[in-house]
């Protein structure tokens, strides 16, 4: 662990991997260390907002180096379920990869429990990891200008919906209707982490 400063109001800890960065997240989570405002995972940092009118960053990084990591980081978190019909432009591609058949990928997407690990690239775009089984799918030799918004996909370990029409690189499973990412909702970012999900499919 490696905790460096972030401005003067903010922390960032480096950690070895995103397992490390999801049971440290899963800890301050669950235990908040005080004047600490926001908690944001990534792939390998948590960064620490604080407040400096309650606590300092010296205070919040002795803090942090006596917190431990919680391994059941995936239980308990509000759960999902995002209907999806099955027609992606790359799902053949992707079966092919995994020396599988299309209707298998869709049963393994499916049949897994996937959980939010950190938001990026655009405002709502969670990056999904599976509870059991790991995905290794490439990214596309050549991203497309332009994926729909509502495109399921795949890419490395991870993952993903598109929130919104953009250009984008990860392997397209299929589309659902649902808005992951909607300004006039109270969340508005539907895939937070921690939110566990279901994709369930939805025929043509």
């Amino acid at each position: 662990m490696r905790v460096l400063p972030s401005g003067s109001t903010a922390l960032l800890v480096e950690l070895d991997d995103l397992d490390a960065v999801l049971g440290l997240y899963a800890a301050l989570t669950a235990e908040p260390i005080e004047g600490v405002l926001d908690v944001v995972p990534a792939a390998r940092t948590v960064l620490l907002v604080t407040d400096p009118a309650v606590t300092t960053l010296a205070a919040v990084v002795q803090a942090v180096r006596r917190t431990r990591p919680r391994p059941g980081r995936r239980e308990g978190g509000e759960l999902v379920e995002l209907p999806v019909v099955y027609d992606g432009a790359d799902l053949g591609d992707v079966a092919a990869l995994l020396g599988v058949t299309a209707e298998e990928v869709v049963r393994r997407h499916t049949g897994t429990e996937w959980t939010v690990a950190f938001c990026g690239f655009a405002p709502g775009f969670g990056y999904l990891t599976p509870d059991g089984e790991a995905w290794d799918v490439p990214r596309r030799d050549s991203p497309r200008t332009r994926v729909p918004p509502g495109s399921v996909a795949l890419a490395g370990e991870f993952s993903g919906v598109y929130p919104r029409e953009s250009p984008g690189g990860w392997q397209l499973l299929g589309r659902t209707d649902v808005a992951v990412f909607d300004v006039d909702r109270d969340p508005a970012a539907l895939l937070r982490p921690g939110v566990r999900v279901r994709f369930v499919d939805a025929g043509s």
